[in-house]
């Protein structure tokens, strides 16, 4: 069993899982694997002490592992032995209006784009980083980027934003954030970008202590509030999908999970009656 999965090329996220079947299962043939010793590696997943996410990733690669392993190896097929974790409900944290406000207004210019382009825009904060006027066209004022998923998404910008894009230079190739932070800190940064970066996220801490906000807002917190804003308005999940350049509808959803209305029992009725209508 040892041999098989060191000899086998893997990413780096399954190495934890191959180290919880090595230590239990190394020993034995994979021909040699029983529904019990997959027990006891369910058993060693659920009393690791880690966080549900973490236990969740072991017991996902070990199943991968265990498929392997009945695939390539002649085992038996075992996978389903190990229990599925139950997914935590996504994170459903948002700024309010007065956090927001204080913010903005008290946040330098190259932090105040971070979070508006985050919040007005629902950018993820690494992709706003890189954003420079490459992405931008002025006479449109609209930004076109690639998502992280590999989406070709094109999104206006608010009055504010373009207003601070104005004081950014079209002809230097830098990103617009790392623009505005230059003209800040003139002695700790140099065209050539050889100085040190902006600290976004620790930048965006001390923010928020010196301004009394206690909750752990997060740049990806301002993303989900422009969702939930969205989908508030329109109701549409399209819409929201389109601004957050999802390509699953799945991943919209679940960002809204909090937000949505439950289903009524009088709405069904009234659906199956329609239903029943239309057919006569």
């Amino acid at each position: 069993m040892l041999a098989r999965i060191q000899n086998t090329t893997r990413p780096k996220n399954r190495i934890s899982a191959a180290k919880i079947i090595i230590a239990s299962c190394g020993s034995i043939t994979p021909r040699e694997l029983r529904p019990a010793h997959c027990f006891d590696l369910d058993a060693q997943i659920n009393d690791t002490g880690k966080s549900h996410s973490t236990r969740k990733a072991y017991a996902n690669y070990v199943r991968w592992w265990l498929r392997w392993l009945w695939e390539e190896h002649g085992a038996q097929k075992l996978d389903g032995s190990i229990r599925s974790q139950v997914g935590v409900r996504p994170r459903n944290v948002t700024i309010t209006p007065e956090e927001r406000d204080a913010l903005l207004t008290n946040a330098e210019p190259w932090l105040r784009l971070m979070l508006m382009l985050c919040e007005d825009t629902a950018i993820r904060s690494g992709t706003a980083q890189q954003l420079g006027p490459r992405q931008y066209d002025p006479a449109r004022r609209a930004l076109t980027f690639t998502t992280k998923m590999g989406e070709r998404l094109t999104l206006p910008v608010t009055d504010a934003i373009a207003q601070l894009l104005a004081d950014c230079d079209l002809s230097d190739p830098a990103p617009f954030i790392r623009q505005l932070w230059r003209k800040l800190h003139k002695d700790h940064a140099s065209k050539d970008d050889k100085q040190p970066h902006p600290r976004y996220n620790a930048q965006f801490v001390k923010l928020r202590h010196a301004l009394g906000i206690t909750r752990k807002l997060t740049f990806h917190d301002l993303r989900r509030t422009a969702a939930v804003g969205m989908y508030r308005l329109t109701r549409d999940l399209r819409e929201v999908q389109a601004l957050l350049g999802h390509r699953s509808m799945q991943s919209t959803v679940w960002y809204l999970d909090h937000d949505l209305n439950p289903v009524q029992r009088t709405t069904l009725e009234l659906v199956k009656q329609h239903r029943k209508d239309n057919a006569a």
